[in-house]
């Protein structure tokens, strides 16, 4: 029986993304988890302003909980059993305070400043990789971050000194380290669990860990709102599945300067969705984001392959 042209298409893809160096598809799984946050993020905002945020962060993490339980039940419980509960448990506790202090300033900050304040999560990330996981450090990572950091700075100029929502946007920059120490976390937790584990067991923790502060606030949802946990529930967990690929595939610094790419995809959502057409700042800084991205991505290409001669007698 002749093979269908979508799995033979399907096939040859995914042939070509494995025979790419395992430091490139991380790179390309980190892309997607960028692209998969920035649409969540726009969509749990619209709902945080509608409900209270620690509600909208328990609903949000329950739907995700509930799109992977058909996984479960595929492949039985012992197949999601942990290596590690204790760090499962960590990992769920110390993510749970960062989307505390995420969400209750998410309503308050715009979209996109939303999005360049999660740009200092890969600094506190490389230090913390560097000092807890004596990660090497090579230069050109840093240079990558460094430029993309740049890039933010120029993004954010116009804005910088304006007046109203201090408060509100040091309360987001204080959910970065926490965000970082998580991510972390997960790193370590790669060496020992399968991905599916992870996501699994982070929607769970979060979720039970959410729950008392949402049953203290709690409204009915309308259906419409219903609908956007729903949607909710499956990006969180397809983007938490694309960062824990990519934090598998590479040194977890070796990613981060793809998290400036953030900034791209929310221009754009912006310009395809609500017609927002983007301020030359914007442009220039995401055209320096995306320079740092694509050299720092061939410079770890160029460092995966054999030298020449390599493994000849």
């Amino acid at each position: 029986m002749a093979t269908p042209p979508a799995d033979a298409a399907a096939t040859g893809w995914r042939q070509r993304l494995q025979a790419l160096p395992p430091t490139v598809r991380a790179l390309l799984w980190a892309a997607a988890a960028g692209l998969i946050f920035t649409v969540l993020n726009a969509l749990m905002r619209a709902l945080a302003q509608q409900l209270h945020p620690m509600q909208t962060q328990f609903l949000r993490y329950l739907f995700g909980l509930l799109v992977l339980l058909p996984l479960v039940a595929r492949a039985g419980l012992a197949a999601y059993r942990p290596a590690s509960p204790a760090g499962q448990l960590w990992r769920g506790a110390v993510h749970t305070l960062g989307l505390v202090l995420w969400f209750l300033a998410l309503p308050h900050i715009p979209l996109a400043d939303t999005t360049a304040i999660g740009f200092t999560t890969p600094l506190f990330i490389m230090l913390g990789a560097w000092w807890f996981l004596k990660e090497p450090m090579q230069w050109e990572r840093w240079a990558a971050t460094v430029a993309g950091f740049v890039g933010v700075l120029v993004v954010l100029g116009p804005r910088l000194g304006s007046a109203g929502g201090g408060g509100w946007h040091l309360l987001m920059l204080a959910s970065a380290p926490v965000f970082a120490a998580s991510f972390l976390i997960t790193k370590v937790l790669t060496r020992s669990e399968r991905t599916g584990v992870i996501v699994l067991w982070q929607a769970l923790t979060v979720t039970a860990f959410s729950l008392p502060a949402a049953l203290w606030v709690w409204q009915s949802p309308t259906a419409l709102q219903w609908a956007g946990f729903v949607v909710c529930g499956a990006l969180g967990s397809g983007a938490h599945y694309c960062l824990t690929r990519s934090f598998r595939g590479a040194d977890i610094s070796a990613t981060q300067s793809l998290k400036f790419l953030d900034l791209v995809w929310a221009a754009a959502l912006g310009w395809l969705v609500f017609a927002d057409v983007p301020a030359p700042a914007t442009l220039a800084g995401g055209a320096l984001i995306c320079a740092a991205t694509l050299w720092v991505a061939r410079r770890e290409h160029r460092r995966a392959l054999p030298l020449p001669g390599a493994g000849t007698p």
